[in-house]
């Protein structure tokens, strides 16, 4: 019974472990240099990605230099692809944003760029933040 015991708690922790949200940091920015975030990426259910970005310290995208309008999130992922993942606006004095969405490929990188709008297909403005070293 014991043997039972040990097996079934080994693999509810492996479960658990296995479970667990991956979380990634933005690199500092010389773009806006104040700018922090993180990205939690997490398994759901329907085997899509589930992908939390916060970001704190984001300076609105008027006051860069040259002025932007948004900003754009972005992906990677191991088919070397980029996508769009959203637009994410900096909001109240610690200008503070987040962005929810979900992917069906696992992100390798994620990065934020400074863009004259948000109907970009493929990035085009200075990389604000990124997680690629």
């Amino acid at each position: 019974m014991k043997q039972i015991n040990y097996v079934a708690i080994g693999l509810f922790l492996s479960v658990a472990l296995s479970s667990c949200t991956p979380k990634m940091a933005f690199l500092n920015s010389t773009v806006a240099p104040a700018a922090t975030g993180t990205i939690k990426v997490k398994k759901d259910n329907n085997k899509n990605y589930a992908l939390t970005v916060d970001v704190m310290n984001l300076a609105e995208p008027q006051k860069l230099t040259p002025p932007r309008e948004t900003y754009v999130v972005w992906m990677e992922s191991n088919e070397n692809s980029v996508k769009k993942l959203g637009q994410l606006m900096p909001r109240s004095k610690v200008l503070k944003g987040e962005l929810k969405t979900t992917s069906v490929d696992k992100p390798t990188d994620i990065f934020i760029t400074a863009e004259d709008n948000a109907d970009v297909n493929y990035p085009n403005g200075d990389i604000v933040l990124t997680t690629k070293k």
